[in-house]
């Protein structure tokens, strides 16, 4: 019997899969295609999560069900709110822990860092399904249904990564091709290493406090020209230019990338300063962030 499930192989569906193994536990890693690491410990399974059924089945006897999981980025009104019905579904019948993997959205715009305790307060589509997956979650918990947990991540940075930094600016820049930035690249913002939000989920799920959020300490507060200066300098690649993609030219392109088209609503978090306060989970979990040449150095490589 698992340990642990973990749905998504993605990037950090994949790094906390490893991790979970690496320390002697077994591990179900669910996905459609049933891909991810190769290890003794991780137990890859194709399946769709939005059974619920087969999931519960699939988590039956394990201590934690992680949800690291989303849709297509352009569906996530449509797809969301089914996927995360049924992964808490899953938990609250299998009698598993809820861990789940969140993002800033649904804070919507902030002046100052944000922390755990602010009130959401999302402004977009994405940002209000964000908010409902998880009061949808903290409803259960707080019926008695099921023990739940969200962390939440700024942008990701790693091998394998998806976030419009990644897309736009490490990719093409790795790949010697003209690359671009959203909004103001001048602009502090905060970086998620995946490896980091792997070990604050599982932090989250040992510490044995329910019904709240964690943030993931953050790699980096650099702005993205700062932050493709540095990747450009560890990768041995000429210091890039970095035009800002605005409302305009995103919308042009969306008009062919329904995905750039859906990155249009976000462009506040990348016009002005947007910084995750990770004080409490380094203070309570005692999890730190990896330190950013090492983040560098792995995406230089691929590995």
């Amino acid at each position: 019997m698992p340990t642990h499930v973990v749905v998504g192989s993605g990037a950090t569906g994949s790094a906390l899969a490893h991790l979970l193994a690496d320390s002697g536990e077994v591990v179900r890693l669910v996905s459609r295609r049933g891909s991810g690491p190769e290890h003794p410990l991780v137990h890859r399974v194709a399946a769709d999560a939005t059974d619920t059924h087969r999931l519960a089945e699939l988590t039956r006897g394990a201590r934690t069900l992680y949800q690291c999981a989303m849709p297509p980025y352009d569906r996530w009104p449509e797809l969301f709110p089914t996927l995360g019905a049924a992964v808490l579904t899953a938990a609250e019948r299998s009698g598993a822990d809820y861990v789940m993997l969140g993002n800033v959205y649904a804070y919507g715009p902030a002046d100052g860092p944000l922390t755990e305790d602010r009130p959401l307060a999302p402004t977009t589509a994405k940002g209000r399904v964000r908010a409902e997956l998880w009061q949808r979650a903290l409803d259960a918990h707080t019926a008695g249904r099921v023990r739940v947990a969200e962390v939440r991540a700024a942008d990701f940075l790693g091998p394998g990564a998806l976030s419009p930094f990644s897309l736009l600016t490490a990719g093409p820049l790795l790949a010697g091709a003209p690359a671009a930035h959203l909004g103001d690249p001048t602009t502090p913002h905060s970086w998620t290493y995946t490896g980091d939000a792997a070990r604050t989920l599982r932090a989250a799920a040992d510490s044995e406090t329910w019904g709240r959020a964690w943030h993931v300490p953050s790699t980096s507060h650099a702005p993205a020209a700062e932050l493709a200066a540095q990747l450009a300098r560890a990768a041995g690649r000429p210091l890039p230019e970095l035009p800002a993609l605005d409302r305009a030219a995103l919308a042009e392109l969306g008009r062919t990338d329904p995905v750039v088209a859906e990155l249009v609503e976000m462009l506040y978090l990348y016009d002005r300063p947007a910084l995750l306060d990770a004080t409490d989970t380094e203070r309570r979990l005692s999890v730190s962030a990896t330190p950013l040449r090492q983040v560098l150095a792995e995406l230089t490589t691929g590995c």
